[in-house]
């Protein structure tokens, strides 16, 4: 007789969290009551107008901003209940984060800057880890090379060799196109995508690109700091915002 296979656990799971923070006018909703969940080897993006919470809600599941209410569960963890340091440990082995602007080390070669959070991870291959990364994203002979002689899709590359490098569980990616153009963003797209394939990494990604948000399984939007609607692909859906 054959046990029945136990339910995967989502890779992540938000239940009714909500972010405050002070202005000058005084205290700013910026997500409430959010709840949904993620389930592992997926691809969700997140879309909605400026100042939807959108990026909020990445930054709170990617760890580097705490949830004012709710609870945000992550890889298995509660964020709620690790301090800053278990934060910074969940994030440099389960977690990768590719954000608009490259945020590449301007004094590190390719190489070096993919091999970052493996060394702070204390992994003794991390230099044979970063070079297979890097040739995955095609950039082996550029390795040797800095931030500021790279073009900005090889840039992108490099910080996805790099968010790739520790083979975490999920990967944030906050406008991954935004500062590049047709072309450059197009081959980016279909890079982010091959590698979430051939990896298996659970791929979250915010962004306005309506055809971008298309690549993904499922889209979840947001509306004055709260999910207006959550569609998979295959499902009929409203056009989506864009702004």
């Amino acid at each position: 007789m054959q046990t029945a296979a136990r339910p995967t656990q989502p890779v992540v799971r938000l239940t009714g969290v909500g972010l405050t923070l002070q202005s000058r006018a005084g205290a700013v909703d910026i997500l409430r009551d959010v709840s949904f969940t993620i389930e592992a080897a997926t691809s969700v993006a997140i879309v909605g107008p400026s100042g939807s919470g959108k990026t909020s809600l990445l930054m709170i599941m990617a760890g580097l901003e705490r949830a004012t209410r709710g609870t945000v569960e992550v890889v298995g963890r509660n964020f709620s209940t690790l301090g800053e340091d278990d934060l910074a440990r969940v994030r440099g082995r389960e977690i990768g984060i590719v954000f608009q602007s490259f945020h590449l080390v301007p004094t590190m070669t390719a190489l070096e800057n993919v091999a970052l959070p493996l060394e702070l991870a204390d992994r003794r291959d991390a230099f044979e880890i970063a070079e297979q990364r890097l040739a995955a994203v095609g950039l082996a002979a550029r390795r040797e090379h800095f931030p500021a002689q790279l073009s900005g899709g090889e840039q992108q590359r490099v910080a996805l060799a790099r968010a790739l490098a520790p083979q975490p569980k999920i990967l944030f990616a906050d406008e991954p196109t935004g500062n590049l153009d047709a072309k450059t963003g197009t081959a980016v797209t279909e890079l982010l995508f091959d590698l979430h394939r051939q990896s298996g990494t659970t791929l979250v990604l915010v962004t306005h690109d309506v055809g971008l948000a298309r690549r993904c399984g499922r889209i979840i939007q947001m509306s004055d700091g709260r999910v207006a609607e959550d569609t998979l692909a295959s499902a009929p859906r409203r056009e989506v915002a864009a702004s």
